[in-house]
């Protein structure tokens, strides 16, 4: 068993990261699993690919590194934001993509037994109906890491969903869940205003982390844990990642 760690979107903000992380250097028993968006936004985005371009090559913790909508279009979907990487960062990324240091999805099983699939924007029932309806979150991963591009560069896909509309959508098909999920991308919060954006069937189904920056809505058969801490241009003043003892990486 080992410790995981799951980052939320980084946004472009190295100081932060590199707080995140100072801790867990050297640390044999942990597993980092970023959830993507690493870049855009925040003041140095460079820095973020250089520091884990640095973990990616280090042994202790293990780095996984999953992609965002925001590395997206430097591998495939078409261009979004008005600021674009320099060459030589758009070429590490593709160099990630080629060499598969950087996945769509993981698959994780807590101390408890509960199975998660780890994906930036969280997989809709569409989608996951897609993948032929997977039973366990570890299938889920090694379908998706076979990147199938009609979901990958769509905005319903496990990239580009927003979370009222991958939550509503278990909600609406009245489904148990297979597996829980972790994500990025967006949340159901507006943390700065410590304030709920989304219907009341969702809200009264979720508890937020202020702090943290985390937020769990619950589900028949399982949970959504949003881990985007929506840092924006210069980082936020709090926020922590999600740590999960005597966990195991399943896919």
């Amino acid at each position: 068993m080992t410790r995981i760690v799951v980052i939320g979107d980084v946004g472009g903000c190295a100081d932060h990261l590199t707080r995140a992380l100072e801790p867990l250097i050297g640390t044999p028993d942990t597993v980092v699993i970023q959830v993507g968006d690493l870049i855009d936004r925040g003041p140095d985005s460079p820095g973020v690919l250089r520091l884990v371009s640095r973990r990616l090559a280090a042994t202790a913790p293990r780095w996984i590194q999953l992609i965002g909508n925001h590395e997206s279009p430097y591998l495939g979907a078409e261009p979004f934001w008005p600021e674009p990487l320099d060459d030589a960062d758009a070429a590490l990324l593709r160099h990630w993509w080629l060499t598969e240091r950087l996945r769509v999805a993981a698959a994780i099983r807590t101390a408890e037994g509960e199975e998660f699939l780890l994906t930036h924007a969280g997989l809709t029932v569409a989608a996951w109906r897609e993948l032929g309806e997977p039973v366990t979150a570890s299938t889920a991963a090694d379908l998706l890491n076979t990147r199938p591009e009609t979901l990958l560069w769509s905005y319903g896909g496990p990239l580009w969903a927003e979370p009222a509309q991958v939550y509503g959508s278990w909600l609406d098909e009245r489904l148990t869940m297979p597996f829980s999920q972790a994500h990025g991308h967006s949340a159901v919060v507006d943390y700065q205003h410590r304030s709920w954006v989304c219907e009341e069937r969702i809200r009264v189904r979720s508890t937020a982390d202020w702090d943290a920056r985390r937020t769990v809505t619950r589900l028949t058969g399982g949970c959504f844990v949003a881990v985007d801490p929506k840092h924006g241009r210069m980082g936020a003043d709090s926020w922590a990642p999600w740590v999960l003892d005597d966990a195991a990486i399943i896919s």
